[in-house]
């Protein structure tokens, strides 16, 4: 081939490739033309559900478009999960991933999807602490007193959570690998039971959320030990990081949003930067703290990289406890 048709191939196969391109930026410079779904992996009413309507609301104002959220919560969340990483690629339908479905990976063995490979990251929202409560009666009153009263009972200690494999549940056990203690778990149908339960007395203790027992343990319903965060939590300043007594403990709930694979980068680079813009926005901020929620800006790249270090954190843990899917 002579330099002259080298260079006119070339030429031809450059304008090609721009051309191919051209309908893939125009598509995401037109996003969004129709409303967006986002699917909360959890029932109504949840903290997962609240934290994915403020975010929704929020983007439907920065879109001009609406943005729907659905409750898909069966199955662990398995089926919100899988619809999403099913969908079309086109930004329209968007997943409301959280600390359960990196948890899930590892806890159910035969997915039809795969959470890192399948989805693409967004962006986060939002981290929750945990609390370690114990019911008033509870003879310890701090975690180097329950770790010392566990040793000299092992497997008298019920340990409720809203089921296997649930956060509340991965606390436990995570706590239990590292304090080198026997606790009981106790799986419950739901988180709802369970603070019922550990409000009657029926149970020892358990790890919840801090939007589910500040208000307990403030009215001195509940008696807490220790935030599974690394550092105090504003809400509770008094309240001590469960690792300043055992080294290396922390684990935080956590939200974020996540897209099917080979969603255009247009259109993730646009959905990420609107969220950064809530998340940096004074009035909704506020309102996720109002949960005990911190916000969490950043890339999708570094959203990315925090679920593939989350699945691996949790697997070791499942793996370690032997836990399975009931």
């Amino acid at each position: 081939m002579k330099l002259s048709q080298r260079r006119q191939f070339l030429h031809l196969a450059a304008g090609a490739a721009a051309l191919s391109a051209l309908p893939r930026i125009a598509r995401a410079q037109a996003y969004p033309n129709r409303p967006v779904h986002l699917i909360v992996p959890a029932p109504a009413g949840g903290p997962a559900d609240i934290v994915g309507r403020i975010i929704a609301q929020w983007l439907t104002e920065r879109l001009g478009q609406s943005v729907v959220v659905e409750n898909r919560g069966t199955a662990g969340g398995n089926v919100a999960t899988e619809s999403v990483a099913r969908a079309t690629p086109d930004g329209y339908t968007l997943l409301s991933s959280t600390v359960t479905t990196a948890i899930n990976q590892t806890l159910y063995e035969k997915l039809n999807f795969n959470f890192i490979t399948d989805l693409m990251p967004v962006g986060n929202l939002v981290s929750t602490p945990g609390t370690l409560v114990v019911k008033p009666s509870f003879p310890a009153k701090s975690v180097p007193e329950l770790i010392a009263y566990a040793k000299a009972n092992p497997g008298k200690i019920d340990q409720a959570s809203g089921g296997t494999g649930s956060i509340a549940h991965m606390w436990g056990e995570l706590f239990k690998l590292m304090a080198g203690v026997n606790m009981t778990h106790v799986p419950y149908r739901g988180g709802g039971p369970a603070l019922s339960d550990l409000l009657a007395g029926v149970v020892d203790l358990s790890f919840l959320p801090m939007p589910v027992s500040i208000e307990h343990i403030k009215s001195g319903r509940l008696r807490a030990l220790g935030v599974t965060t690394a550092k105090p939590v504003a809400a509770l300043p008094d309240l001590p990081p469960i690792g300043d007594f055992v080294r290396g403990y922390e684990g935080d709930g956590w939200q974020g949003v996540s897209a099917p694979k080979g969603t255009p980068a247009a259109i993730v680079d646009r959905l990420n930067l609107e969220i950064n813009a809530g998340l940096a926005d004074t009035k909704v901020r506020t309102r996720f703290e109002e949960l005990g929620a911190n916000v969490i800006p950043g890339t999708a790249a570094q959203f990315g990289k925090f679920c593939a270090d989350e699945v691996a954190k949790w697997a070791r843990v499942i793996k370690s406890a032997g836990i399975k899917a009931e």
